[in-house]
């Protein structure tokens, strides 16, 4: 007779075996590669024969988000069925993103827990009554245009404090409750310190030696780090804006070409994927087929909506979102 625990026990491999281990790694070796090829390779064996070599630096851009989209599928514990396998694979890479893992684990996974609710609400979203449209002006742009990137990459820093004063600021967190304070119990244990710090360790270690290897090309080093941090924040945010509040599993699902939707990894059915969070990215398309859902709108226009800027939280909360017509 099986029991409720045999009955766990076989979702959770069903679950496993779903996930396409495989892909998975041919992925984090195609990446971790191009990001040897762009740091070191380049300008250490191509640049001197010929700047012509920086014109590959284009097309390297566009393999950032769908970069991100592979540390996305460990963080939701779905690179590998082996979770040891799955923590490694996602801190390496996530060194190469230029952050700690555990930092974008645990942010990323806030973000579907509070997503939309009065805690997060959202990146647009402004009350009136608290500050001015200028105001969350700068702040809203300043995060699209990079300033997500740039706060995932600085965050780790804040570790290397020393332990006494980390424990102290979590201390002064005890009495709230939301988003923060759920994130920062969760980062701030004795195990994710350590292992936070390391992985910092990491990554000034590796990115001080492509600084040492760009040398006169630094200028060449600051845009592609420009790029990749605009690309980030850019194109993370477009998935929810204008979103129903107060609905935690809102998300767009957008519209794009089958052969860049599965370079993404299917990131563009974020909507399949907030609702089905434990999925893997090859069986969204199926969920996405089954569930009947529908693209809420084109990706590429969702993307320059987005500009319109910070929206009024009554605004938002009154508001029809694109999604309230089926794309296609």
């Amino acid at each position: 007779m099986s029991t409720p625990q045999d009955s766990i026990s076989a979702r959770m491999r069903l679950a496993d075996a779903l996930i396409p281990q495989a892909p998975n790694f041919t992925f984090a070796g195609l990446y971790i590669f191009l990001n040897v090829f762009q740091f070191f390779i380049l300008p250490l064996f191509l640049f001197p024969r010929s700047m012509r070599w920086a014109l590959l630096l284009v097309p390297l851009a566009l393999a950032n988000n769908p970069f991100w989209a592979l540390i996305h599928e460990a963080i939701h514990g779905q690179f590998s069925a082996s979770r040891a396998v799955n923590s490694v694979f996602g801190r390496i890479l996530s060194v190469f993103f230029g952050s700690s893992f555990r930092v974008l684990r645990w942010s990323h996974l806030s973000h579907h827990k509070f997503n939309r609710t009065t805690t997060e609400q959202g990146t647009e979203v402004y009350n009136p009554e608290e500050s001015s449209r200028l105001s969350a002006a700068f702040k809203y742009y300043f995060q699209i245009f990079g300033g997500l990137y740039l706060l995932e990459v600085l965050t780790p820093l804040a570790f290397l404090l020393p332990r006494a004063l980390l424990q102290q600021f979590k201390r002064s967190l005890d009495a709230e409750s939301g988003q923060r304070e759920w994130l920062m119990r969760n980062i701030l244990t004795d195990e994710a310190i350590q292992e936070i710090r390391i992985d910092c360790v990491a990554v000034l270690f590796i990115f001080a030696l492509i600084v040492m290897c760009y040398r006169e090309h630094w200028r060449l080093l600051a845009a592609v780090s420009m790029v990749r941090a605009f690309l980030i924040s850019f194109l993370d945010n477009v998935y929810h804006y204008a979103t129903p509040l107060n609905y935690k599993d809102s998300g767009y699902n957008l519209w794009l070409p089958r052969t860049v939707s599965k370079a993404l990894l299917y990131f563009n059915l974020h909507g399949v994927h907030h609702r089905h969070p434990n999925l893997p990215w090859i069986k969204l398309p199926q969920s996405y087929a089954e569930h009947h859902e529908r693209f809420d709108c084109n990706y590429f226009r969702a993307a320059l909506w987005q500009l319109w800027g910070p929206l009024p939280l009554p605004q938002v909360a009154e508001a029809t979102p694109i999604g309230n017509r089926p794309y296609r």
